[in-house]
C-alpha cells in the first residue's frame, strides 16, 4: 500500500512538473508594449508673439516626448486631421528588418486626410536620444515633431551616475511665414528664406528647467531645425557629453558644443553654482546675422533672475568646429543596449567592399532651383520604392540612375536614385561638399562610424587620417563647406533606406536617395512581410 502511494505521488508530481514546463513553454515571452494615439491637427501657435497656423499633436507644439526602454514595442496610431497627406519618420530609430515603418515616401504611402494609420515599431537593441518629425512636404516647419528617448534596461549598467532627472530640449529654427507659403517658395524655384528666430521647446526665451543644487541632471538636446547648425551652452556650467545619437562616448567636458541639423546629444550638468537662475543658450552657427534663443536653468528656490552677458560662443570658426568634432570619441568599454562593450566590434579591421562618393550640388533645372547628389535631383514616384521592390512592380526605379562617384561632366537631371547593396556589405561612404555652406546627412535604418572630416577634395590617401579605433557612431553627420566627411557602415539591416540631406529644403528639392539593402533569401529572419494594415497607393495594390 505504501509503495503504491509513493508511486502515485511521484507520478502526480511528475505530471504537474511536465504540465508546468509545457505551460511555460507555450507562453510567448514578449517585450513590453506602449500604446499611443496621436491626433494631428492645425492649431494656433504664437512663439513669436503673433498668431500662426501650427501643426499640433494632441494639441501640443512641440509634440509629446516618447519615453521607453530598450526593446519596447511602440504602437502609435496617427489620426490625420490635416487637409494634406501626412507621415511621421522616427529619426535614428533603426526599424530592424522593417523599413515598412520608416515613415518616408520611399517606404510608406502617406496617410490621407481624415484617416488613420498605426505604426508598429520595436526599439530593438537601441538606447539614447532620438526625435520624430513630419516627413511630408514642409509640414515640419509648422510643428509635428517631438523627442523620443530610449532608456537602458535596468540590468545593463550605464557609464555614469544616474541623474536626478532628465530634460528634453528641442532646438529649431523658425519662420513667421506659413508652411504652405514656404513650400510655394521652393516649388516656384526660389531660395528658402533665412529663419526669423531660434526656439527651445517652442519658445524663443523662457523655457525653464528646475533642479536642486548639488544634483546632476541630464539634458537631452536635439537640433530639429530645417536649415541651421546651432551652438549650445549653459551659463556658468560645464557640459559633460555622455551620449551621442544612441551610443556612449568618452566623457569629454565642453563649455559649448556645436549640434548640426538632425543631430542629438545628451549632457550631464552638475548644479554646483550659486542658487539662482542661469541662461541656457542656443545660437546659430555659420550665419550672418546670428540668431539666439534662451531658456532658464533655475535652482530650486531661486529668487535671483539670470543676468547678462550671455556666455560667449564661437561665431564662424569652421576649423574650431571641425577640431571639436574630432574630440567626440566612442567609449570602447561602455555597454550600450547589450552587455557586451561597444568596442567589441572592431570596425577598423573589417574589409571595405565598396566605396561610394556622394557630392551635393545646387543647380537649376528648367530655370528653377534644385539640389542634387552626383548630378541627380531626386523625384518621388507615386509608388513607394519599398512596395515596388517587394511586389516586383516594374517601371518605378532602377539601380543605374545614380553612380558611385560624381560624374566629371554633364548636366543635372531628375531621377529616382537608388543604390543597390548586398546585405552585410561593409561600405565606405564619402560625403563631398563643394559648396560654401555646411551640409548635414542622415541615413535611416542605421548608425555608422564617423571616421573622418577634412578640407578640400577627398582622395584615397585621406584614409590615413581616419579614426579606425574609437570613432563615434551616429545617424547624422555634418560636412563642412568645401570639405568632406567619411563614414563606415555595416549594412546589416535589410530594406529600403532613405539617405538624405537633413537640411529639409535641400531634401525637398532633390538632395536625397535610397539605399536598397538586399539578398535573395525571403525569410522572416532577415525581413518582415508587408504589414497587414499597410496603406497602398500608386501602382501598389493589396
Amino acid at each position: 500500500m505504501y509503495s503504491n502511494k509513493m508511486a502515485w505521488a511521484i507520478s502526480l508530481n511528475l505530471f504537474f512538473g511536465i504540465l508546468a514546463f509545457v505551460s511555460v513553454s507555450l507562453v510567448k515571452a514578449e517585450d513590453p508594449y506602449r500604446f499611443f494615439t496621436w491626433e494631428i491637427t492645425y492649431g494656433t501657435i504664437s512663439p513669436l508673439g503673433i498668431n500662426q497656423r501650427g501643426i499640433l499633436i494632441n494639441g501640443q507644439f512641440p509634440g509629446p516626448t516618447v519615453y521607453c526602454v530598450t526593446n519596447d514595442n511602440i504602437i502609435v496610431t496617427i489620426i490625420n486631421k490635416l487637409d494634406e497627406p501626412f507621415l511621421i519618420t522616427w529619426n535614428g530609430i533603426k526599424q530592424r528588418k522593417s523599413s515598412w515603418q520608416d515613415g518616408v515616401l520611399g517606404t510608406n504611402c502617406p496617410i490621407p486626410p481624415n484617416s488613420s494609420w498605426t505604426y508598429r515599431m520595436q526599439m530593438k537593441d537601441q538606447i539614447g536620444t532620438f526625435t520624430y518629425f513630419a516627413s511630408t512636404l514642409m509640414h515640419r516647419a509648422a510643428g509635428g515633431f517631438g523627442g523620443l528617448n530610449v532608456a537602458s534596461r535596468p540590468m545593463i549598467p550605464v557609464p555614469y551616475s544616474k541623474p536626478a532627472e532628465e530634460f528634453t530640449l528641442l532646438v529649431n529654427d523658425y519662420w513667421k511665414a506659413d508652411h504652405k507659403v514656404l513650400q510655394q517658395t521652393l516649388d516656384s524655384g526660389n531660395p528658402f528664406p533665412f529663419p526669423d528666430a531660434i526656439l527651445i521647446n517652442g519658445l524663443p526665451r523662457s523655457a525653464t528647467f528646475t533642479g536642486q543644487k548639488g544634483q546632476s541632471y541630464m539634458f537631452r538636446v536635439s537640433n530639429v531645425g530645417l536649415t541651421t547648425s546651432i551652438n549650445f551652452r549653459i551659463q556658468g556650467h560645464m557640459l559633460t557629453l555622455v551620449e551621442v545619437e544612441g551610443s556612449h562616448n568618452q566623457q569629454e567636458v565642453y563649455s559649448s558644443l556645436d549640434i548640426h541639423v538632425g543631430q542629438s546629444v545628451a549632457f550631464l550638468v552638475n548644479l554646483n553654482g550659486a542658487p539662482k537662475d542661469y541662461y541656457i543658450v542656443a545660437s546659430t552657427r555659420f550665419t550672418k546675422p546670428i540668431l539666439t534663443a534662451t531658456g532658464i536653468l533655475r535652482y530650486a528656490g531661486s529668487n535671483t533672475p539670470a543676468s547678462l552677458p550671455l556666455p560667449i560662443a564661437p561665431t564662424y570658426h569652421l576649423h574650431w568646429s571641425m577640431k571639436q568634432a574630432r574630440t567626440i570619441r566612442w567609449n570602447l568599454t561602455a555597454n550600450a543596449a547589450r552587455p557586451n562593450p561597444q568596442g567589441s566590434f572592431h570596425y577598423g579591421t573589417i574589409k571595405i567592399v565598396r566605396t561610394i562618393v556622394l557630392a551635393n550640388s545646387m543647380t537649376k533645372i528648367n530655370g528653377r532651383l534644385r539640389y542634387a547628389v552626383n548630378s541627380v535631383s531626386y523625384t518621388n514616384p507615386d509608388t513607394p520604392l519599398k512596395f515596388a521592390d517587394f511586389l516586383n512592380i516594374p517601371g518605378v526605379f532602377n539601380l543605374n540612375t545614380i553612380k558611385d562617384i560624381p560624374p566629371m561632366t554633364g548636366l543635372t537631371v531628375f531621377g529616382t536614385s537608388v543604390i543597390g547593396v548586398t546585405l552585410h556589405d561593409f561600405v565606405e561612404i564619402i560625403f563631398q561638399n563643394n559648396e560654401k555652406t555646411i551640409q548635414s546627412w542622415h541615413l535611416d535604418g542605421y548608425d555608422f562610424w564617423t571616421v573622418g572630416f577634412g578640407n578640400g577634395q577627398w582622395n584615397s590617401t585621406m584614409r590615413r587620417r581616419y579614426n579606425l579605433a574609437d570613432a563615434p557612431t551616429r545617424y547624422t553627420v555634418q560636412v563642412y563647406p568645401n570639405g568632406w566627411s567619411a563614414i563606415l557602415v555595416s549594412l546589416d539591416n535589410k530594406g529600403m533606406w532613405n539617405l538624405r540631406s537633413a537640411i529639409w529644403p535641400r531634401q525637398y528639392l532633390g538632395q536625397q536617395l535610397y539605399v536598397r539593402v538586399w539578398n535573395d533569401e525571403k525569410s522572416l529572419f532577415t525581413e518582415y512581410d508587408i504589414p497587414a494594415n499597410a496603406l497602398y497607393c500608386g501602382k501598389a495594390h493589396p
